[in-house]
């Protein structure tokens, strides 16, 4: 099991590394805090990245235009001023390398976990959330001036016991 603290401490030491090494940018923590079901953005993007093993969860990174503008810049060498495909892979990218090193953290503590291909939600007045009550950890930083949330919800995998039966149960009629 991961506790807060130690969720935060992995998410702030992977969104530094990726930033600084692949953006040549660097971010400032907020204050942390939990939610129940936390929404997305109203406006803005959000990309999204499952998380699956003995644990299972979701990893997002959320931003507005200007952040992921400022992302896409840097990761690519030009100047964004709207939203673009290419924008949209670079928000895409830089949350599957956060979450991707999150991952390397977490399996010391959650055992081994898959990552899903990244989704990316972009639009005005939309809201993303998950369909149950767990709750998640909101890591906000800024990054010269502008706002950046990741956020992360694990849960045990409550349906791998059932999956791990079947499978033994399988193998032994196979035999």
């Amino acid at each position: 099991m991961m506790n807060q603290d130690q969720i935060v401490d992995a998410i702030r030491t992977s969104t530094d590394e990726t930033f600084s090494m692949m953006l040549g940018l660097s971010v400032e923590l907020g204050t942390p805090r939990s939610e129940v079901a936390a929404p997305g953005p109203s406006d803005g993007i959000i990309a999204v990245v499952g998380l699956a093993g003995a644990w299972i969860g979701t990893a997002s990174l959320a931003c507005d235009v200007k952040m992921a503008c400022r992302i896409a810049g840097a990761m690519l060498g030009s100047e964004f001023s709207e939203i673009n495909d290419e924008v949209l892979d670079a928000v895409s990218e830089i949350a599957n390398m956060i979450v991707g090193n999150f991952k390397t953290v977490a399996e010391n503590h959650l055992g081994v976990l898959g990552l899903s291909i990244p989704t990316v939600v972009y639009g005005l007045s939309f809201c993303a959330r998950s369909g149950g009550k767990e709750k998640w950890t909101v890591i906000p930083f800024k990054c010269e001036g502008l706002d950046l949330e990741i956020k992360v919800c694990l849960t045990p995998n409550r349906g791998l016991a059932r999956v791990m039966s079947h499978a033994v149960d399988v193998a032994l009629v196979e035999k």
